[in-house]
């Protein structure tokens, strides 16, 4: 269907409006991040800074253990990725085209882990952690991953693999090929845009994810960027107050990576969300 001008005017004129909405937070932390510390406190506040001050930066992260932590959100992260990516991947084509015994109860009680918050079970994780020898150590957030507990990541490959035809493994099947030659040779090349999704939201949860380091690392020097940014911000207050220009400017270095990465995977990323994980 072709829509009018004005029905265009009205569409991408409110897309706009929007982006500019939920571009304001973003831009107010820049702008922040390059004032001094009396426009920063200000009442009312300063929309835009005399003299941008570029030497924030250096200044924040000079204070800032920039280095230390961002090694170890990258080692966190790209852990956290690839063993959701692997585990998820095997696990949803069990789930889409295994046939086994009380599959549907096995993924219905998966998808109802979804609904148990987090906050439920971190006594008794914290507890299984301590007595193995685990807190304070890089294993809670790296293991689990590897054992298929995005239950999300499941779901959403799990709808994409319903999708492929059935043929193409019926094929593989009669050329000789395994589960695991269907899976890893067929089906993962067929699915990028579901598989680029769920890369873009572990990313996002893995680098953003202050509860889990916050509870389980208790030694500065493995401190992730988001619990580095916390203790930073505790560290660094003034009797004036916090020096909120300097946490902007580390907050904005922090973002950089996300911004990245949506920007790199985005046309995948939109098409998986918006094709796929509607099939029942």
């Amino acid at each position: 269907m072709r829509r009018s001008p004005l029905q265009n005017l009205i569409l991408y004129g409110t897309l706009i409006a929007g982006s500019f909405l939920m571009l304001i937070p973003l831009a107010w932390m820049i702008v922040t991040s390059l004032k001094t510390f009396p426009e920063a406190m200000a009442d009312p506040p300063v929309w835009w800074p005399e003299v941008p001050q570029w030497s924030n930066y250096q200044t924040a992260l000079g204070e800032f253990h920039f280095l230390r932590y961002l090694r170890n959100s990258a080692l966190v992260t790209c852990m956290n990725v690839a063993g959701t990516l692997v585990s998820c991947t095997m696990a949803a084509y069990a789930f889409a085209c295994l046939n086994f015994k009380y599959k549907n109860v096995v993924f219905g009680l998966l998808m109802s882990g979804m609904m148990l918050p987090g906050q439920v079970t971190i006594i008794p994780l914290f507890m299984f952690y301590a007595k193995i020898g685990w807190v304070n150590t890089f294993l809670p957030l790296l293991v689990p991953p590897w054992l298929g507990v995005n239950v999300f990541g499941i779901f959403l490959l799990r709808q994409f693999f319903l999708t492929i035809p059935r043929d193409y493994i019926e094929a593989a099947r009669m050329d000789g090929a395994n589960e695991w030659t269907i899976l890893w040779r067929v089906y993962v090349p067929l699915s990028t845009p579901v598989l680029m999704t769920v890369t873009v939201f572990s990313f996002l949860a893995s680098w953003n994810d202050l509860w889990g380091p916050l509870i389980f690392l208790h030694d500065e020097s493995l401190y992730t960027m988001p619990i580095g940014l916390l203790n930073f911000i505790a560290m660094a207050g003034q009797a004036q107050g916090t020096p909120w220009q300097l946490v902007m400017a580390v907050s904005t270095i922090m973002v950089i990576p996300i911004v990245i990465i949506f920007f790199l995977a985005q046309k995948r990323f939109i098409e998986g969300i918006a094709s796929h994980g509607v099939k029942g």
